[in-house]
């Protein structure tokens, strides 16, 4: 045992049924059929859509940000990095691993359109 092992809190684990996970110093929410629906429609109602799989960070979970082809976007949490690659096949939305590849410069170009006209 180290000298500040004794300190340390122990990793505590989400209560079964609860919608938050514990991540280092932070509670999560969890992915749920809301988040899937809400990417099916973005996918479904936008043309050109790429998926970004972001990976699990120390405050938020693994993410899926879809970028249709005029830089509009959404992300919503997921349940894996697995899942996200599979919606993406099965909806025939090109995929990538976000920490890898980056965002598309069209994504930059749009939040700065929408800051520029005040709506963001």
């Amino acid at each position: 045992m180290g000298l500040f092992d004794r300190f340390r809190s122990r990793p505590r684990t989400s209560r079964p049924g609860s919608h938050t996970e514990r991540t280092g110093s932070t509670r999560v929410r969890a992915s749920d059929s809301d988040d899937a629906q809400h990417l099916l429609e973005f996918v479904q109602s936008r043309r050109g859509v790429e998926g970004f799989v972001e990976p699990r960070t120390a405050v938020s979970d693994v993410t899926l940000l879809l970028v249709a082809h005029d830089g509009e976007w959404t992300r919503r949490r997921v349940p894996s990095v697995k899942w996200a690659h599979a919606f993406a096949n099965k909806h025939q939305v090109p995929s990538y691993d976000a920490a890898v590849v980056g965002i598309p410069q069209r994504m930059r170009d749009f939040n700065r359109r929408k800051k520029a006209s005040g709506e963001l």
